[in-house]
C-alpha cells in the first residue's frame, strides 16, 4: 500500500474506506488493491525475505491491506484479519488465564456466550453475567483485582441496549481489566470505541463491513500493541483461523461502500422504528434512535451519524406469532446473520435454543438499503397474519 501523503493523515474515516486507505498498487497504478493468492514468498540471494511475507498463515499482503484500512478506520494501532468473527473472538478470550475473572452481558450474541460458558467449563475462567439495561450492573459485576477482561456489544444483540462505552471503559480500567467492545452494530461509521476508552474492538466482518453476504470473516483492532495483542497474534498464527485471499479482498471491496451503506440502512430503520412504534399488534419496538427508548440519550452521544441498521420488534403473543410474521415476509428474508444489503427477519429464541434468554415473541430485524416504503409496506402485510 502506498503510504498516506503527510497532509492527508487527517482525513475523515468515510474518505479512508471508499479509497481503500488510499491505495495505489505501486507496480502498475491501478486503484483497486490487487489480490495475493499465494501462501509462500521467496527469499533472495542472502537469504533474505523479499518483502514483508514469509508465509500466508502469518502474513499475507492482501491480510495486511484490509488490517490497514480497519485500524485507521478505528484509530488503532494495529489490526489482525480473522476467518470469521468468532475466530476473532475466540482469539481474543484465549487470553484470558485460568481461573481469571470475565464481565460480560447477559443477553449479547449467543456465540459469545456459548464460549464464554466453554471457557468457565474447561479452564476454570470465572464468569459474571450483567443485565445490560441496568447503568449500574456492569461497575457492581468487577471483582478489582480479579477481573480481566470485560467484554461489551453497543448496542446490544438482539435486545438494544445501550451500553456506556466511555463508562464501561472507566470502571474496566479502574478494576485493573481491559475493555473489548464488539462494535459489529454499530460498525466505525457510527461509533468507535477506542476513541471512547475501549482497549479493543471486535468485528463480525461478516456482517456490515462485509456488507453482501458473501464473505466470512472477522477482526480485532487494538489501542496499543501490548503483550496481550502478541499474544492474540500469535494465537492466529498458531491456529490457523485465517481467511482465503479472496475472501480478503471481497472484504476490502464491501468495506468501500461501508459509510453510504450503513447510512441509508440506518435511515430505513429510524423510518420503520418510527412507523411502528405504537402499532396495535407489537408489544414494543427496540431501537436505539427512538426517542423513547431507554438509552436514547447515551446512543446519541456515542454514536455520531445515525443508530445502526439492528432492531427487534416484539409481537403481541409468543413464539408461534412472532414465527408465523417471520414466515408471512416477502420482502424481509427469514434467515439468520445480519448486515447485508438486503433485509433479513429472524425469530431470534429459535435459532438461540432452549438456553436463550431472548423474549419468545423476538424478532430481530436486519435492515437493509431497499426502499423504506416497500419494508414497512411488508411488516405490515406480515402482521395482519397474526
Amino acid at each position: 500500500m502506498t503510504d498516506p501523503k503527510p497532509d492527508n493523515k487527517r482525513l475523515a474515516p468515510s474518505t479512508i474506506a471508499a479509497q481503500a486507505g488510499q491505495f495505489v498498487d505501486p507496480a502498475t497504478g491501478g486503484v483497486s488493491p490487487p489480490i495475493h493468492p499465494s501462501t509462500t514468498y521467496a527469499r533472495d540471494a542472502e537469504y533474505e525475505l523479499m518483502g514483508a511475507s514469509s508465509y500466508s498463515r502469518d502474513h499475507n499482503p492482501t491480510y495486511a491491506q484490509v488490517e490497514t484500512v480497519a485500524a485507521r478506520l478505528e484509530g488503532g494501532a494495529e489490526a489482525q484479519l480473522f476467518a470469521s468473527g468468532m475466530a476473532a473472538i475466540t482469539a481474543f478470550l484465549e487470553t484470558v488465564p485460568g481461573g481469571a475473572h470475565v464481565v460480560a452481558p447477559e443477553v449479547m450474541y449467543h456465540g459469545t456466550l456459548d464460549w464464554l460458558r466453554r471457557m468457565a467449563e474447561r479452564r476454570g475462567v470465572e464468569v459474571t453475567l450483567f443485565d445490560a439495561a441496568d447503568p449500574a450492573a456492569l461497575a457492581a459485576a468487577l471483582r478489582p483485582g480479579a477481573t480481566d477482561v470485560v467484554w461489551i456489544e453497543s448496542p446490544v444483540n438482539p435486545t438494544w441496549d445501550v451500553i456506556d462505552v466511555a463508562q464501561a471503559a472507566e470502571a474496566a480500567h479502574g478494576a485493573g481489566a481491559v475493555l473489548c467492545v464488539d462494535a459489529t452494530a454499530a460498525t466505525p461509521a457510527l461509533m468507535r470505541p477506542l476513541e471512547l476508552g475501549a482497549d479493543a474492538v471486535m468485528h463480525s466482518a461478516t456482517k456490515f463491513l462485509n456488507g453482501h453476504s458473501d464473505v466470512m470473516a472477522g477482526l480485532l483492532v487494538t489501542r496499543e500493541t501490548d503483550a496481550r495483542w502478541e499474544e492474540i497474534k500469535r494465537i492466529r498464527l498458531l491456529g490457523g483461523g485465517i481467511p482465503g485471499p479472496f475472501e480478503a479482498w471481497l472484504l476490502l471491496r464491501g468495506m468501500r461502500t461501508l459509510f453510504l451503506r450503513v447510512e441509508r440502512a440506518s435511515a430505513n430503520a429510524l423510518a420503520i422504528a418510527r412507523h411502528f412504534d405504537g402499532h396495535p399488534k407489537l408489544d414494543a419496538v427496540l431501537y436505539p434512535g427512538l426517542e423513547s427508548h431507554p438509552g436514547h440519550a447515551i446512543a446519541r452521544k456515542q454514536m455520531q451519524g445515525g443508530y445502526g441498521a439492528m432492531m427487534s420488534l416484539l409481537t403481541r403473543g409468543g413464539a408461534a406469532e412472532a414465527r408465523t410474521v417471520a414466515t408471512a415476509t416477502r420482502v424481509f428474508v427469514p434467515t439468520t446473520s445480519l448486515g447485508g444489503v438486503e433485509s433479513l427477519i429472524e425469530h431470534r429464541a429459535t435459532v438461540e435454543g432452549p438456553e436463550s434468554l431472548v423474549p419468545p415473541n423476538l424478532l430481530r430485524l436486519s435492515v437493509g438499503i431497499e426502499d423504506a416504503g416497500d419494508l414497512i409496506n411488508d411488516l405490515e402485510q406480515a402482521l395482519e397474519a397474526i
